[in-house]
């Protein structure tokens, strides 16, 4: 193991005999097993409606909602809809804003609530994101891509979403895991992407962008699906 602050080799810790079968997963076996038994078995759920989300990735968004207090959560990517739900439950707390979700098509999409806004079409499509624009128009906001994983594609939803984001919130692109594992990991339960993935958008998207910072500590629970992925608009 490698204490990442001091870059030199840290003593593991022991585990007691015949306790750690989990404990002595790797980083690498834990997200392949998360992911598997996530996509191929549905056991991860917020109030009883399937989601793709790591749960540590999921506390860090409560953080950022109580810091940043949108009055906008801007979703690309609805699927069942448990993860605009979690959104709507937090604005729910916080007493303030709505979630504009936004989907091509909604045949799997089966959540109500007061403050989740539905937007069906094309993410990148003028129409869309101009619609988008008037709902978070004179309001704080923050936008989260869980769309199309493509990097093509990513990139494109990327640049045309980020100038919505307000100062001081969050750009935060989901799933650049993908791109870490070799094609073929956990069954293949990663996706293929040939041209790459988030990850492969978002470092092309920082390449000539200085309006974001990348944020590290949102991924200090290591386990995350968003490496790189938490950018924080600073300019």
């Amino acid at each position: 193991m490698i204490d990442r602050k001091k870059n030199r080799p840290r003593e593991r810790w022991p585990v007691k005999e015949g306790e750690g079968e989990s404990l002595n997963m790797t980083l690498a076996q834990w997200s392949v097993n998360h992911q598997v038994r996530v996509l191929q078995q549905g056991e991860c759920k917020w109030m009883g409606v399937t989601t793709y989300k790591n749960p540590l990735d999921m506390w860090i968004y409560q953080e950022l909602i109580f810091e940043v207090k949108p009055d906008v959560v801007v979703e690309i990517g609805s699927y069942y809809g448990a993860s605009a739900l979690f959104l709507a439950h937090l604005l729910d707390l916080m007493g303030k804003g709505i979630v504009v979700t936004i989907d091509i098509e909604r045949s799997m999409y089966n959540v109500e609530h007061d403050r989740i806004v539905t937007v069906t079409g094309d993410s990148s499509s003028a129409p869309i994101v101009n619609r988008v624009a008037r709902l978070c128009q004179d309001s704080t906001v923050m936008v989260i891509h869980d769309g199309d994983h493509n990097s093509p594609q990513v990139l494109k939803d990327m640049r045309a979403y980020a100038p919505l984001v307000s100062m001081g919130s969050y750009l935060i692109v989901e799933d650049g895991n993908v791109d870490q594992f070799v094609p073929g990991a956990g069954g293949g339960m990663f996706g293929d992407f040939p041209d790459g993935g988030p990850l492969v958008a978002i470092r092309e998207f920082m390449k000539d962008n200085t309006e974001f910072e990348v944020d590290r500590d949102r991924e200090r629970y290591i386990l995350t699906q968003n490496p790189e992925g938490y950018l924080k608009r600073v300019r």
